[in-house]
């Protein structure tokens, strides 16, 4: 039993990576992980991706464009300051305008670039360069 749905996304997307290969398929499935996916295509790290109704959670295909170097959960759910949001991208980004931190916030899922831009904080989830 997976109890952590977006680590084992992100574990999925580096694992596929890694080995080169052009389509992932990930179960089960939440509304957060396709929200997660939304904004990582919107970034540019993954191509196209499907929802699969098999009836028992459903499956995400996902195209993979070999743009992720590197991707990991932040676990425990850091909550985060608009003040601290530089600091945090400083411990898990390698450069500045390199890569973007996952955040959810009350107004949605967001980068930290957007989370600044917003005035906003929220929760880390997970990092993506």
């Amino acid at each position: 039993m997976e109890l952590d749905i977006i680590s084992n996304l992100f574990s999925a997307l580096q694992n596929a990576e890694l080995s080169r290969k052009r389509d992932c398929l990930i179960a089960p499935t939440s509304k957060l992980m396709g929200n997660v996916l939304r904004l990582l295509q919107k970034e540019g790290y993954l191509g196209e991706f499907e929802f699969i109704d098999d009836g028992r959670g459903g499956k995400f295909r996902i195209q993979l464009l070999g743009r992720v170097n590197r991707c990991g959960p932040i676990k425990p759910r850091f909550p985060v300051r608009r003040s601290e949001i530089l600091d945090w991208a400083k411990m898990f980004l390698p450069a500045r305008d390199i890569g973007v931190l996952v955040i959810s916030t009350p107004k949605g899922l967001m980068t930290h670039e957007q989370c600044i831009e917003s005035n906003t904080g929220g929760v880390l989830l997970g990092y993506v360069y």
